[in-house]
């Protein structure tokens, strides 16, 4: 019988397993992805007046078109900025222009706000490398939406952009972890998971 892997460890496994899907997928499906959640998510942020999004990397859903998308809405975009040194997110409001950031993220061009001011979003569009139907979602393991999310009133939505095969059963949780109320993928749409996690 062979024991059973610390949550930290099996993030890790998780991770690598996931990064390598993903890394694996013709554009073909990646575009196909990236239109649908992305469509998923304007309709279920309407009327949202301050959201957080994030700029989803070429492996992401939503990769390419995510950010046009939400600025359709009308709302006050906040997108996230990799400080230099530490680990809590700044914010800046999307004003159209983005500039390459720590580890190569793109980011907003505008004046830096505090890591308090993700307290103003109704709604923050999270990356994640899968999630639960628990609501548990593994991330890249740098921790930085987990402080971040801190900063939110309850009651906010908080919603993932996955695959369609990143939605699990179950994923190991830590008491530290953040859990999404829903989740987009491109043949579910939007699907707000059950409260009582």
């Amino acid at each position: 019988m062979t024991p059973e892997l610390d949550p930290g460890t099996a993030k890790r496994a998780l991770r690598a397993r996931y990064l390598a899907v993903r890394r694996s997928r013709p554009p073909a499906e990646r575009e196909a992805a990236a239109a649908a959640v992305t469509a998923a998510l304007v309709e279920g942020l309407a009327g949202v007046r301050t959201l957080a999004a994030h700029v989803p990397d070429e492996l992401e859903p939503g990769h390419g078109r995510l950010r046009d998308g939400l600025g359709r809405l009308g709302a006050r975009v906040l997108l996230p900025v990799v400080p230099p040194e530490g680990g809590e997110l700044a914010w800046a409001v999307d004003v159209g222009r983005l500039a390459p950031g720590r580890f190569g993220l793109l980011e907003p061009v505008g004046p830096r706000l505090a890591p308090g001011e993700l307290a103003t979003a109704e709604a923050v569009v999270v990356p994640a490398l899968a999630v639960s139907r628990g609501g548990v979602r593994l991330g890249r393991g740098a921790g930085y939406y987990d402080r971040a999310l801190r900063h939110t009133r309850p009651g906010t939505t908080l919603v993932a952009v996955l695959f369609d095969d990143e939605l699990v059963d179950a994923l190991p949780g830590e008491p530290h972890d953040h859990r999404v109320t829903a989740v987009v993928t491109p043949s579910g749409g939007w699907l707000d998971l059950p409260p009582d996690r």
